[in-house]
């Protein structure tokens, strides 16, 4: 046996035990993690949800994901569809990659879970029977009107325009923005962040019905504008005549 042969072997054990610590390599927790791969529920809701919906699911400028009320009313299922597919006509983006956003089916389900674990309460109803999510029956222009003005006048004005309590709910910018399903999720869970109550204390004592929900609904549908973005009425114009 060639004499340098054990040295060779000791020199190339030491080289290749010592390349994990070679300068420049990067160490583990540097390598970057393939979005995909991501399964933590704080990092998945902080990156995709939270600039709308605020940290913790309150505080944003959309609906509060972390309203007990509001997750008492909606199922997982309903949740999922949310987040995967967003809501056409509105600021809500499909997340889920199926729909063309960046997320996997089953980081949809951590979120869907975590926003559940995290912020539902088991007696955020009080015994309550809510409302339900989807609205069972059409509801009716004219009698949302007098249904406005017995729940809603108080803070939002006479004609919905505004008042000291609250501002315009009629503004056709804001109803543009609005499904009828998200104007009936806000008529039943409310905006307590912003003091707005849910359905059971705009008159106190007198919890407003379902077809009174739907008919409200229907009444401020009636004044959404037919253009999204032109919030006025499209008059036809002479050719050279001044906007």
């Amino acid at each position: 046996m060639t004499p340098g042969y054990p040295l060779l072997g000791l020199l190339a054990v030491f080289l290749f035990s010592g390349c994990g610590n070679l300068p420049g390599r990067p160490s583990p927790s540097a390598i970057p993690v393939d979005p995909g791969d991501v399964t933590d529920f704080n990092l998945l809701y902080n990156k995709n949800c939270s600039g709308c919906h605020g940290a913790a699911g309150q505080g944003g400028a959309a609906l509060d994901l972390g309203d007990p009320v509001y997750l008492a009313i909606v199922d997982d299922s309903t949740l999922r569809d949310v987040v995967s597919n967003g809501i056409p006509g509105t600021s809500m983006a499909a997340f889920a990659k199926s729909a063309g956003g960046m997320l996997t089916d089953s980081q949809v389900n951590i979120i869907v879970r975590g926003i559940r674990q995290r912020y539902s309460k088991p007696n955020a109803l009080a015994g309550a029977n809510p409302p339900p999510y989807a609205a069972k029956e059409p509801g009716d222009p004219k009698r949302g009107a007098d249904v406005y003005k017995t729940f809603c006048a108080s803070c939002h004005g006479p004609d919905g325009k505004g008042a000291s309590k609250a501002g315009s709910i009629v503004d056709g910018s804001f109803l543009a923005l609005l499904t009828d399903r998200e104007l009936r999720t806000l008529t039943i869970v409310g905006r307590p962040d912003l003091g707005a109550p849910d359905w059971r204390n705009n008159v106190p004592g007198k919890p407003m019905t379902p077809q009174e929900i739907s008919d409200v609904v229907a009444w401020l549908s009636s004044q959404r504008p037919q253009f999204s973005g032109r919030p006025y009425p499209s008059v036809a114009k002479a050719a050279g005549a001044l906007p």
